[in-house]
């Protein structure tokens, strides 16, 4: 099977299948690619405006990483019943939903902006990821069941690949747009009227950009819409809306949704830290707008590697290259926070080609013979992507303690450890889940 699934202009209903055999559906893949470009570039936004909102609103890392604890804190509250959503409306209708809610979190920006106040953009934030924890719902198991079983780990690798190009190209274009028109002043030289008005005229490129996205999410969700029946027999299995925790009881699958935790965990407080870490005069020293550019090397790296990881994935045992990229992050990391100058900044930015396949890998490996219930195993892991909600400011709190940023990735080394666990303990297939479960 070629890497890029074949496309071709049928437009006849696709019927989806769960038993592990090849389902053919010509002129769909594109529509499942843009869902993963979309959904990465926009959380990868948040890694430009930490910085802009810390500055705006004189915070400490604690508190700007209640950013990401605003937008991951959306799959803990929005996953399970995304989850029953899709199943009730079917992936097509439900991806749209996801795309229109996505289109509401960004308009918030323009309330929030015009009354500078930082607990409203969180709000907006918190909204958006709504509709990227559905169309996230969405997407991670279609992939998966458009094409054979045996190549699912190739499959999702090669869809998240686009994921990466989102998160490679928004924050180029963010970091120009948002970091690049910083006043001569700074919040932390103003008070009362004056800083109001400084905050909410430096805001407005936040929302310049998100109201951009805003429009570019209405275009994709009608185009989304006319392929709403392009799908029939979709296979769900009925069940209260929280009975995909039953299948925590899978010790592959609850290891899985747990390392999921870790992983995104990790993977965002880095991102998160990259500007302030190499703006350090130790590290690279550089401006924050600079410092933003190259935020798409660490998204770039897991770019790269997903393309790559596509093709090694189908040679070599997931989960031995899980935990081989789980050891080798910890390695970065240590070079990392021991090192100065570019050898510090540059190595904390390869780590991104370390994570490149640990998403689709832990994904799949933990969804291995889930079958029809594979909208709920989907829907259960979307939750423990609320890592990022805990993780992030977790290690910002480390970095207020000890005044060290480099001391704080200890915390996502300790995380990849235990990622790299998982991948010794699932290199060996699963076992189809009984239908009890």
């Amino acid at each position: 099977m070629a890497l890029a699934p074949d496309v071709s202009s049928s437009t006849d209903p696709v019927p989806l299948e769960d038993d592990g055999t090849e389902v053919n559906a010509p002129g769909l893949q594109p529509f499942v690619f843009a869902l993963f470009f979309i959904f990465g570039g926009i959380t990868s936004l948040n890694d430009v405006i930490i910085p802009k909102l810390k500055e705006l609103f004189t915070l400490n890392y604690a508190q700007a990483m209640l950013v990401q604890s605003a937008f991951f804190a959306a799959y803990l509250v929005v996953s399970l019943p995304g989850a029953a959503l899709v199943k009730r409306i079917g992936y097509m209708r439900g991806a749209v939903v996801g795309l229109l809610l996505m289109m509401g979190g960004c308009l918030l920006f323009i309330p929030a902006s015009q009354t500078a106040q930082y607990p409203l953009f969180l709000f907006a934030l918190f909204v958006l990821a709504s509709g990227v924890t559905i169309v996230q719902v969405v997407a991670n198991p279609l992939i998966s069941l458009l094409g054979p079983a045996r190549t699912a780990h190739s499959r999702l690798t090669f869809a998240q690949a686009f994921n990466s190009l989102g998160t490679t190209v928004f924050p180029y274009f963010g970091s120009i747009l948002i970091l690049g028109g910083l006043a001569s002043v700074t919040a932390a030289e103003l008070s009362g009227p004056a800083l109001d008005a400084y905050r909410t005229a430096e805001s407005q490129a936040i929302v310049n950009g998100y109201v951009g996205l805003a429009i570019a999410l209405v275009i994709v969700a009608a185009a989304v819409w006319l392929f709403r029946d392009r799908l029939h027999g979709e296979n769900h299995e009925a069940g209260a809306l929280l009975g995909g925790f039953g299948l925590l009881k899978r010790a592959r699958f609850g290891y899985g949704a747990a390392s999921i935790f870790l992983y995104v965990g990790a993977e965002v407080a880095i991102g998160s830290l990259i500007v302030n870490y190499l703006m350090q005069s130790d590290v690279l020293g550089l401006g924050e707008e600079a410092a933003g550019k190259l935020i798409p090397l660490y998204w770039g790296g897991a770019l790269v590697g997903r393309f790559i990881g596509s093709g090694v994935l189908r040679v070599i045992s997931p989960g031995k290259v899980l935990a081989f990229n789980a050891i080798g992050a910890i390695l970065l990391i240590l070079i990392s926070a021991n090192t100065s100058g570019a050898v510090s900044g540059y190595s904390l930015l390869a780590i991104g080609l370390m994570n490149s396949i640990m998403f689709p890998t832990i994904f799949s490996l933990a969804s291995e013979g889930l079958g029809a219930r594979a909208a709920d195993g989907s829907g259960v892991i979307c939750v423990a992507i609320v890592g990022g909600a805990v993780i992030p400011p977790l290690t910002g709190w480390l970095a207020d303690l000890t005044g060290s940023l480099g001391f704080a990735l200890v915390l996502p080394a300790a995380c990849y450890a235990i990622i790299a666990g998982f991948g010794l303990f699932a290199r060996r297939p699963a076992k189809a889940t009984p239908r009890t479960m």
